[in-house]
């Protein structure tokens, strides 16, 4: 699905994704990926109360980006039994949801769906986190005024199997730049990223010849140097400025936050009142200052390494003079938890102690096995 598609489907406007984008291993079927204890119970339940009809909802306690509907729709259309029976109600991946608010309803008989309860949950909560974290993190970028644009760079960060997911969820959550084709695949665009730092290290160190050997191999590419490698950002920085001008469209900072950068060993008056280490925000206004006194002004700058929504927001208010951020592992953290409950029972209330329907006007019927 292409990328417009994508976003006229945000606004309802198009079918949800299908099987099609989603390959499921077939072994869901099977139950291999559920709770044993849900195993039994479709056993037990096939053999006395074969003719039960039960409703099952999910929510969640946080304030949060929805993500992963389509997903569990697709594995309903696929694995339950006789799923054009089932009435199921759904909201949309990128709807802002609300603590304890049902997002998705299934009534059937229990045998039919019940299994896959754990695995709807784990997609939900999955999904829903990074598209959360994205959002918070989108949000920060833009606290200052100004929008600024999110690189997904959560492929070091995870098991490679999740990428495509994650990408699409981060794309929910609002990052359109994804670093490998992968997270890209299910809406229908392709992986961005310049230079890491095994190609300046096959340079011998030497930035520019890394560079020059980039932009000549891939001439279409905007050229964006990595600027770290020798820990002197600002040195680094002004040598490929001057030797490509123009054709130099940013400079990335990722430098270790264990390391003191160069320029503080030669500047020692300006230190002990800020923390040195890692890409600070005094060191991206002295590269800054450095660059447009120069006149690179036209050269952007990117930060990564170890960013996320918290540090964003205080970077935009001191104005930290960053143009582009490229965020990681703190995207992938999973902190949203769903739970699946069976709240009726052949057409009464019937739930745990605690636990009632909540119904919810906003839920979208869903017709499956068409």
């Amino acid at each position: 699905m292409k990328e417009k598609e994508i976003y006229l489907k945000l606004q309802g406007k198009l079918k949800r994704l299908t099987n099609e984008t989603f390959k499921f291993d077939e072994r869901v079927g099977e139950g291999w990926f559920s709770a044993v204890y849900f195993l039994k119970t479709k056993k037990i339940i096939e053999k006395y109360k074969p003719n039960n009809i039960v409703t099952m909802q999910f929510f969640q306690k946080e304030h949060a980006v929805l993500c992963g509907t389509d997903e569990v729709i697709a594995l309903l259309n696929t694995f339950a039994t006789n799923p054009q029976n089932l009435d199921i109600r759904s909201l949309e991946d990128g709807d802002k949801i609300a603590p304890f608010e049902t997002v998705l309803t299934i009534t059937g008989p229990y045998q039919d769906f019940g299994y896959l309860e754990g695995v709807i949950d784990g997609i939900l909560a999955r999904r829903t986190s990074v598209a959360t974290n994205v959002y918070e993190v989108v949000k920060a970028a833009k606290s200052s005024g100004v929008e600024k644009p999110i690189i997904f760079m959560g492929d070091r960060d995870d098991h490679f199997t999740q990428q495509s997911g994650d990408g699409y969820a981060a794309y929910i959550g609002g990052s359109k730049a994804q670093a490998t084709h992968a997270m890209n695949e299910w809406w229908g665009k392709r992986g961005m990223g310049t230079m890491p730092h095994a190609l300046i290290q096959l340079f011998e160190g030497d930035l520019v010849a890394a560079s020059r050997a980039y932009k000549e191999t891939f001439p279409e590419d905007d050229l964006l140097a990595l600027v770290d490698y020798n820990n002197d950002v600002i040195t680094d920085s002004l040598k490929v400025a001057r030797e490509f001008g123009k054709d130099l469209k940013g400079v990335r900072v990722d430098t270790s936050k264990n390391l003191i950068d160069q320029y503080f060993t030669r500047n020692p008056d300006i230190l002990g009142t800020f923390d040195p280490r890692g890409v600070n925000p005094q060191l991206l206004f002295a590269l800054r200052e450095a660059l447009d006194k120069e006149g690179f002004h036209h050269v952007k700058i990117v930060a990564s390494g170890g960013f996320d929504a918290k540090r964003i927001a205080e970077y935009e208010k001191m104005g930290a003079p960053i143009d582009m951020y490229g965020v990681g592992s703190s995207l992938l953290k999973i902190h949203i938890g769903f739970t699946g409950d069976n709240v009726i029972l052949d057409g009464k209330s019937e739930a745990k102690t605690g636990r009632k329907f909540r119904d919810n006007p906003r839920l979208e019927k869903i017709e499956l096995g068409k």
